[in-house]
């Protein structure tokens, strides 16, 4: 049983190892650990970080995939009480480089298969680069680390980097708290523990990736982890491994039933959690007959993860629903611009899950954390039975195989092309992707500009999963209101009326 959340925390690893030391901690691949042994390790790595100049408050970045190694790291850098802040694999170096500087990263930590790709990133920067495949063949330090006792919930323990609505990316300050109060009502609604495996395929870099982490830690619950997302793997795993839970999107159970040609799932599958969206009615269906119970999320990175959830029994029954609050969160539905009455309005929560601001931002978090309510800029209602409905992503996001993809930032590269006069960007519904980006062009006057050479030049300074896949140029200037502010209704109106479905 979790205890409730307090101002002090005890070392979660310290506690395991007292009280199940030989309990099974990650699974990855061919290699076991107890908590024990995690702990063992953790430590071994905490002394070599530190004999390299991390300490307590260190900004600790991490370019890593998901393995035993990341786990391990995330631990070790717990023990030393420094920053983890992990970056995004799919993200160029030169988008890597920005947030190395914008948060101040002291060190940057990654392993043989990124190294590439971290000294390109860090090039020209002030950090130092640590290999942790070096770092493995090195001796351990004779002077070990002494674990903190306890954290306090306002310590800073992550700066997790979420795109933002001018085309920059925001770090977004998560605290001790935040992660341990975010596992902690999540419990509340779905408790899991020491007999459970959690499957854990999404990006550990992401917060929802992040989270399956932290909740193996508080719950004392093994966790299993996947380099990436095979269905046919995560199907084994299912069937013949023990995996009780999983966190996928929506694509990916699509594609679990799709290699198994729908056939049922064991009884032992507890629990298949999805966000990024409601889940279409024929997918539902499909895993009611196949015996998946389905548990749709909604969360920011800036609330730890889950903020409502709707359980597997209500799936069919509010399709479309994003769920309730979890227990301790609170959500209300702001009045539109004009003070009059409305059914639908901007989300706002708060609750100890939700982040104390943006890294190096004041003005941005004054903005978002306004009267005591955090302002999520997503726009929904809440219906006679409190079931909350999301109508439309936060400033125009479009969400791509579980990426958030903001319009500004492809607009801003398209716009510093030479032969682009406007820009506007918008996601269009895709059966595998759940949205894919279509870009609108105006070329300058005389500028012979294509789609091809377009896509060339985004694929130069963008992650891939932000290119376009389809651009169509205007004849004409693209629709803003009399403030000069992009129409991007108007852009779905347009695309609608092309070739192009857009729902």
């Amino acid at each position: 049983m979790l205890k409730e959340p307090g101002e002090i925390f005890p070392n979660w690893l310290v506690e395991q190892v007292k009280n199940r030391p030989q309990g099974l901690a990650v699974v990855a691949g061919a290699e076991k650990l107890s908590f024990e042994e995690l702990y063992e390790r953790a430590l071994a790595l905490a002394a070599k970080l530190r004999e390299a100049g991390i300490e307590k408050g260190s900004r600790v970045a991490l370019l890593l995939g998901n393995s035993l190694a990341f786990v391990e790291t995330v631990y070790a850098l717990m023990q030393l009480e420094a920053v983890l802040v992990p970056l995004n694999l799919r993200l160029t170096p030169a988008e890597l480089g920005w947030q190395l500087t914008d948060v101040r990263a002291g060190f940057l930590l990654t392993g043989d298969k990124y190294l590439a790709q971290a000294r390109e990133a860090s090039a020209g920067i002030s950090v130092k680069l640590l290999n942790l495949a070096d770092l493995e063949q090195q001796p351990v330090p004779a002077q070990t680390v002494n674990p903190p006792a306890s954290f306090r919930a306002t310590d800073l323990h992550t700066i997790i980097y979420s795109s933002g609505t001018t085309g920059q990316p925001k770090g977004v300050r998560l605290t001790y708290g935040n992660h341990y109060f975010n596992a902690y009502a999540s419990y509340q609604n779905f408790p899991a523990g020491e007999t459970d495996r959690w499957l854990a395929v999404l990006p550990l870099f992401h917060v929802g990736g992040l989270a399956i982490v932290w909740r193996g830690l508080f719950y004392g619950m093994p966790i299993v982890v996947h380099e990436s997302f095979d269905p046919a793997a995560v199907n084994q795993a299912i069937d013949h491994e023990g995996v009780s839970i999983i966190s996928v999107v929506t694509n990916m159970l699509a594609r679990m039933l799709d290699q198994r040609q729908d056939r049922g799932y064991p009884a032992t599958l507890r629990s298949v959690l999805i966000g990024g969206g409601p889940v279409p009615q024929p997918l539902l269906e499909r895993c009611a007959r196949a015996g998946i119970p389905v548990v749709q999320t909604y969360g920011l990175t800036e609330t730890a993860s889950q903020a409502v959830t709707l359980s597997a029994q209500d799936a069919l029954r509010k399709l479309g629903s994003a769920g309730k609050p979890l227990p301790g969160v609170e959500l209300k539905i702001s009045p539109k611009e004009d003070g009059g009455p409305t059914e639908a309005g901007e989300i706002m929560v708060r609750g100890q899950n939700v982040t104390p601001g943006y890294e190096g931002r004041p003005e941005e978090t004054a903005r978002a954390w306004r009267d005591g309510w955090f302002h999520t800029g997503d726009i929904g209602r809440v219906d006679e039975e409190g079931y909350l409905y999301v109508l439309d992503r936060r400033t125009d996001l479009i969400i791509s195989g579980g990426e958030n993809v903001y319009p500004a930032e492809i607009e801003a590269v398209l716009l510093a092309h030479p032969g682009v006069e406007e820009a506007g960007v918008i996601g269009q519904s895709d059966p595998q992707w759940g949205q894919v980006v279509v870009a609108f062009i105006k070329a300058r006057s005389g500028a012979k500009v294509d789609e091809a050479a377009l896509l060339e030049y985004c694929r130069e300074r963008l992650a891939r999963y932000k290119l376009p896949r389809r651009v169509i140029f205007a004849t004409g200037s693209l629709p803003r209101n009399a403030t000069g502010k992009l129409l991007r209704r108007n852009l779905r109106e347009m695309l609608a009326g092309s070739d192009g479905k857009e729902k």
